[in-house]
């Protein structure tokens, strides 16, 4: 891995060590902390560029919501006041259903099948996303989704009228479903809004509940492996249209390197930031019987929804996966 992050930081290219003196300067907002491996690795994307275009382009990364809050992140890049960044596409889901694919309650639950899912919707998410002036340079999943509370829960009934954490559609819903109360909630103001009691439970990873140190607030985890999330970099189409062909070049290879460190970073991620849980004192392991096998019917549920928004599109992605299988 100190091999693949020195290429990150100094890809080799054959960039020249001197920076121009007019470097063209993208700033580019993130929704979350630098400390989180989302934000590391768009870090090491940024140096990449900046390294590798020999400073024509110079990437300077604003995570923890800084420069743009996280729900305005893709408006932001839509309409050039920011001509890169990084969101969570499924929050937008109710502009469209596509853009929930990857947020489908119990289709992908591993690595391996979250990577099939994603190349089987990539093609109509590329084209989404030209379509709103935005052109895709990588995407890498969170590792799976658990269920964080306060008290211990083993049946969905036990859920009825805890106030839920929601990111996007899929959470609110499977908050509706269960009987909890949905507040939207950013991924910046999570332990402020467990802490003061705004929140007390959430579907969430390891890794966000670690770097937000949520053991000061909540007490429980459990592994129901839901969904893998993907984040997205995307770059304003009017931009990227201006870069040269050589820079272009650059910035996919740059791209492609960080889409495979962030996929490693999230699968070693996973085991490490759930014994992190551990050590901060919270109890990690899985949910009961009851509880899963409730979770799987609402499940079924929240697929068929999406299907019936996403249309033929939506179906024929999700037949593209099962094929593969």
């Amino acid at each position: 891995m100190r091999k693949l992050t020195s290429l990150l930081a100094a890809t080799a290219l054959t960039a020249t060590a001197v920076l121009p003196a007019a470097a063209e300067k993208w700033d580019m907002p993130m929704a979350y902390s630098a400390s989180n491996f989302h934000s590391a690795t768009g870090a090491e994307f940024a140096k990449c560029v900046t390294t590798g275009t020999g400073g024509e382009i110079e990437i300077v990364t604003h995570p923890s919501g800084s420069l743009f809050k996280g729900a305005d992140i893709k408006r932001a890049i839509q309409t050039g006041q920011a001509p890169i960044g990084e969101r969570l596409l499924s929050g937008h889901q109710n502009e469209n259903a596509l853009f929930g694919f990857d947020s489908i309650p119990f289709l992908a639950t591993s690595f391996d099948d979250s990577e099939k899912l994603w190349q089987a919707a990539k093609p109509s998410l590329e084209k989404l996303l030209a379509e709103q002036n935005l052109t895709l340079l990588y995407a890498v999943p969170w590792p799976p989704q658990g269920l964080y509370f306060k008290d211990e829960v083993n049946s969905v009934a036990e859920m009825k009228g805890i106030k839920f954490r929601s990111y996007n559609n899929a959470t609110s819903r499977l908050a509706e479903l269960t009987g909890m109360l949905p507040v939207t909630i950013e991924a910046a103001e999570i332990s402020q809004a467990f802490a003061t009691g705004v929140a007390d439970s959430m579907v969430s990873s390891g890794s966000t509940g670690y770097d937000r140190k949520v053991w000061e607030s909540l007490n429980y985890f459990y592994e129901v492996d839901a969904w893998l999330p993907r984040n997205y970099v995307m770059v304003n189409s009017d931009v990227w249209s201006g870069v040269s062909d050589a820079n272009k070049n650059v910035i996919k290879g740059c791209a492609e390197l960080a889409e495979y460190a962030g996929n490693w970073r999230a699968k070693e991620y996973t085991g490490f930031t759930l014994q992190g849980l551990r050590d901060g004192g919270m109890n990690v392991g899985p949910a009961s019987e009851q509880m899963t096998n409730e979770l799987k019917e609402i499940g079924v549920t929240m697929t068929n929804e999406w299907l019936e928004a996403a249309g033929d599109e939506g179906k024929a992605i999700v037949d593209a996966f099962n094929s593969d299988q």
